[in-house]
């Protein structure tokens, strides 16, 4: 082929890929527990075909100082006070660019802004396409309170019979969920645990707690312990009241007895009748003979 239409050929596609747009869609803003972790949720479009992970850099830093970084592959680039709490959770390649950061802190409120650069193959370097998304930066909102742990359905128990009672709470982030732990687990208990996405960086841990209440479980107090990272504990506590299935024994038992005594005597009675008829016949017999 002909240098000058592969040269062509080349720019026109060039041309073609910076003629379209990059684009990237971060969550605006999310409530993050200080010193648990937190997923700001990132996906981000290029144009053209496919490019490779280790065609792309992804890069997250602040809105007005785009030199200093809360994550860059390079670690000696990020500040100081971010340093071995930031990584990407996504793949590039696949177009995902989410953002974990571990260990909150009250100073990590941003705006965490993502910017993306292609690497040249030979030298690993950045070339001049680089795109920063400083229109769609990430708030983090600190939370100081304790989580809110929901306790569901908490209803009257009946003695004997299954019963299950739910414990879950809110997280933001999925690579270190906090452990729920019920006070009580008994060999004969069944403890199922469930996952669940909300909505964009919000997830719930559920425990489902399922037993048979005894009459000794009256009165006694459930609890439900939230561990998040960090060590960071959370309860919930809740009082079962178990109802008693009525026992009809103490009717039931005596109207047995008095039931088995009158068929007993009544057996008894048939018993003497005949007993009688036949002396009273004998002796009618015996009279006869004389």
């Amino acid at each position: 082929m002909d240098n000058r239409i592969k040269l062509y050929i080349w720019f026109s596609v060039i041309f073609s890929v910076l003629g379209e747009e990059w684009t990237a869609d971060v969550v605006k803003s999310i409530d993050a527990l200080v010193g648990s972790c937190v997923v700001l949720p990132c996906t981000v479009s290029h144009p053209g075909t496919y490019l490779s992970t280790s065609r792309l850099r992804g890069i997250w830093h602040r809105k007005d100082k785009w030199e200093e970084f809360f994550y860059h592959d390079d670690s000696t680039k990020i500040l100081d006070s971010f340093k071995g709490r930031t990584r990407l959770l996504g793949n590039l390649g696949q177009n995902n660019c989410t953002l974990e950061i571990v260990d909150v802190k009250d100073h990590d409120n941003g705006p965490f802004c993502f910017r993306i650069e292609l690497v040249r193959k030979d030298t690993d370097q950045p070339s001049k396409e680089k795109f920063s998304f400083v229109e769609k930066c990430a708030d983090i909102t600190m939370i100081h309170d304790k989580p809110q742990l929901n306790l569901s359905p908490i209803k009257t128990a009946t003695q004997g019979k299954p019963y299950t009672l739910t414990c879950s709470v809110h997280h933001t982030c999925p690579s270190h969920p906090p452990q729920i732990k019920w006070n009580r687990e008994r060999k004969d208990d069944n403890i199922t645990e469930v996952h669940k996405h909300i909505h964009s960086g919000i997830w719930e841990a559920e425990s489902i707690l399922s037993f048979v209440p005894e009459e000794k479980d009256d009165e006694s107090e459930l609890t439900c312990t939230a561990t998040f990272s960090a060590g960071i504990k959370y309860e919930a506590k809740f009082t079962l009241n178990v109802k008693r299935q009525q026992n009809y024994n103490h009717i039931i038992i005596p109207a047995v007895a008095v039931t088995a005594t009158a068929v007993i005597f009544g057996l008894f009675c048939v018993l003497m009748v005949k007993k009688y008829n036949m002396w009273n016949r004998m002796s009618r017999l015996s009279l006869l003979q004389k």
